[in-house]
C-alpha cells in the first residue's frame, strides 16, 4: 500500500492480499487516490448516514431476494456497500477478451456434446462426465440452435489472487442471476454519493436491457422480422423474482409465468386482454426440469405443456437452451482449459484455478491427503452450500468432509485456498478489507457482449472467503475507468 493511503487510512491493512484500490496500478491515474480523499472528507459517520439511507431505498424499491432456509426473514436485501471496486481499462480489456472466448468455448462444447460428440470421442473429457451428468438432456441431441448459441445469458465467476492475477472460478451457464444489481448499485451510488463519482469518466451499464432485448430478438426464429420476446419466470416465490421484474422493464418485454403461455399447433402463444399473441422467444429464468410437464417431470405446474415440441419444430426459441447445465458442471469446469485449446485453439486468455476431480484416483487420493488444506465442493451446489475450507474447518468438519467424499467421489472437486483480493469496504471497525469476486454477464447472440464492470461480491464477515448473497454476502458498485481517462485525461 502506497504512502497516500497510509496517511489517509493509517488503519488500513490489506495484509498479504492484493488491494484493488490501494495497490498501484499506473493506468488506474489517480482515481483511487482521489476516491479515498472522496470518502476521508465525507467521514465515517456521514457515510454510515448516507450507506443507511441507501438500504432503505433498496427496501423500498423493492429490491430483495428470497432465502428459504431462513424463517424469520424470507426476504432480505443484498447489503450494499457504498465503496466502489476500480477496475483499470487494461484491466477490463483483458477480463472482456477472456469471457468472450470462454462463452465462444462452451457454446462450441455444447453444440459439440449435443451432435457428433467428437470432443467426447477424441479423449479431451470423459463419456460419463458428459453423458452420465444429471444436466446432459437427450432430447437436445441432434437438435441445432440458431448461431450455434445455447448460453445466451452467462455468468463467469472470477476471483484474483495474492499476486493481482484473476482466475475463473466457476461458469453459470444455465439460469445466471445478479445482473439486476449491478445497473441498481450505479443508480444507487448516482442518487446517494454523486460526489464520489463527480469528474470520474466510467463505462456505462445502463445499456444491459437493450442489449438482451436485441440478442433475443436476433436468436428468434427467421420466421418473422417483429419478433415478440416474453421472460417466463417461476413466479412471485422465487429467490429471484425482482431480477426478473427489473429485467423485463429494462428490456421492455412481458413478464409472463407458465399459466399465461399455451402452445397449439407447435406455436407459442401469450393470453392477453386483447386475445392470443404468438411468441417468438422466450427468456426463460425457470430451470430444465419445469419448462415442459411433457417431456420433463409431469408433476410441474411452473412449465407450458408443449413448449419442447414447440422448439424443436422450430417455432420459438428457448435462452438459455434446454441442457446448458452440462457446461457449468463443476467438473466440466475442470476441463475447460483443454476444451478453450480444442476449439479455438487458444490457451486461456485467464486460467482456471487449479481443480482435483475427486472421480479420478489420483484427485481423490490428493484430496484426501490434504484436506484440511484445501476447499472442497460438491459439484450440484451453489450459492456457497456444501463447501469446507480446510485450513479453517474444525476436526469434526473435515471428518465430516472426508465421509461425504468417499460416500460420493463424482460428486466433489477440491482446489487450493486462494488469498482472494480484498477491497475497502464500510464496516463496523471503520474502512476494512473484505474479500470479493466478480462476475461478468456475456450476452450472446450471433456475437457476443460483455457488461462493463459486473457483479462484485463482497463477504461482509471479517476474514470470510464466502462472497455468496445466501451466506451472508453483499456487493459493491464495480468502476470500469473509461479508457480515455485511463491515459490521464484531465477530471
Amino acid at each position: 500500500m502506497n504512502e497516500d493511503f497510509r496517511k489517509l487510512w493509517p488503519d488500513y491493512d490489506p495484509g498479504r492480499y492484493f488491494c484493488e484500490l490501494t495497490t498501484t496500478r499506473s493506468d488506474a491515474g489517480p482515481v483511487p487516490r482521489w476516491l479515498a480523499e472522496r470518502l476521508e472528507g465525507i467521514g465515517l459517520d456521514a457515510l454510515r448516514a448516507r450507506a443507511s439511507a441507501a438500504e432503505t431505498d433498496l427496501i423500498d424499491l423493492g429490491v430483495t431476494f428470497t432465502v428459504y432456509s431462513d424463517a424469520t426473514a424470507i426476504d432480505r436485501i443484498l447489503p450494499f456497500d457504498c465503496i466502489p471496486r476500480v477496475l483499470t481499462a487494461s484491466e477490463w480489456d483483458l477480463l472482456e477478451r477472456a469471457c468472450k472466448q470462454r462463452v465462444a468455448a462452451l457454446n462450441a462444447f455444447l453444440g459439440d456434446i449435443y451432435g457428433k460428440g467428437q470432443v467426447v470421442k477424441d479423449g479431451v473429457i470423459p463419456a460419463d462426465l458428459v453423458y452420465g451428468n444429471s444436466n446432459y438432456r437427450p432430447e437436445m441431441q441432434d437438435f441445432p440452435v440458431r448461431y450455434g448459441t445455447y448460453a445466451h445469458i452467462c455468468g463467469i465467476d472470477i476471483i484474483r489472487d495474492e499476486h493481482g492475477d484473476f482466475r475463473v472460478l466457476e461458469d453459470n451457464a444455465r439460469t445466471p442471476s445478479g445482473v439486476s444489481y449491478v445497473v441498481e448499485n450505479r443508480h444507487l451510488m448516482l442518487r446517494t454519493f454523486p460526489d464520489l463519482m463527480a469528474g470520474i469518466k466510467l463505462r456505462p451499464v445502463d445499456d444491459y436491457g437493450r442489449r438482451l432485448r436485441a440478442a433475443m430478438a436476433e436468436v428468434a426464429p427467421a420466421c418473422t422480422d417483429d419478433p415478440q420476446v416474453v421472460l417466463l419466470s417461476p413466479g412471485i416465490y422465487n429467490s429471484a423474482y425482482f431480477e426478473h421484474v427489473f429485467l423485463a422493464r429494462e428490456m421492455g418485454v412481458p413478464l409472463v409465468v407458465g399459466a399465461d403461455l399455451t402452445v397449439e399447433n407447435d406455436r407459442v402463444y401469450m393470453r392477453t386482454t386483447a386475445g392470443k399473441k404468438r411468441v417468438h422467444t422466450i427468456y426463460r429464468r425457470l430451470n430444465d426440469d419445469f419448462l415442459d410437464p411433457l417431456v420433463f417431470r409431469p408433476d410441474s405446474m411452473l412449465g407450458v405443456p408443449g413448449l419442447i415440441g414447440a422448439w424443436k419444430a422450430g417455432n420459438v426459441t428457448i435462452a438459455n437452451a434446454v441442457g446448458t447445465g452440462v457446461a457449468d458442471d463443476k467438473a466440466v469446469y475442470a476441463y475447460m482449459p483443454r476444451i478453450i485449446k480444442y476449439y479455438l485453439g487458444e490457451e486461456p486468455l485467464i486460467q482456471n484455478v487449479d481443480t482435483h476431480i475427486c472421480r479420478e484416483a489420483e484427485g481423490l487420493k490428493y484430496t484426501l491427503d490434504n484436506l484440511d488444506k484445501l476447499v472442497t465442493k460438491p459439484v450440484g451446489e451453489s450459492g456457497g452450500y456444501g463447501i469446507t475450507i480446510g485450513p479453517r474447518a474444525s476436526k469434526e468438519e473435515l471428518e465430516a468432509s472426508r465421509a461425504a467424499i468417499l460416500a460420493n467421489p463424482e460428486n466433489w472437486i477440491s482446489q487450493p485456498v486462494i488469498g482472494l483480493s480484498v477491497a475497502p469496504t464500510l464496516a463496523e471497525e471503520g474502512i476494512g478489507p473484505r474479500h470479493l469476486d466478480l462476475r461478468p454477464f456475456i450476452i450472446t447472440g450471433k456475437e457476443s457482449w460483455v457488461l462493463p464492470g459486473g457483479l462484485s461480491r463482497v463477504a461482509m464477515k471479517r476474514g470470510s472467503l464466502i462472497v455468496n448473497s445466501s451466506q451472508g454476502g453483499g456487493s459493491k458498485d464495480t468502476w470500469v475507468l473509461a479508457e480515455s481517462f485511463a491515459k490521464g485525461d484531465a477530471a
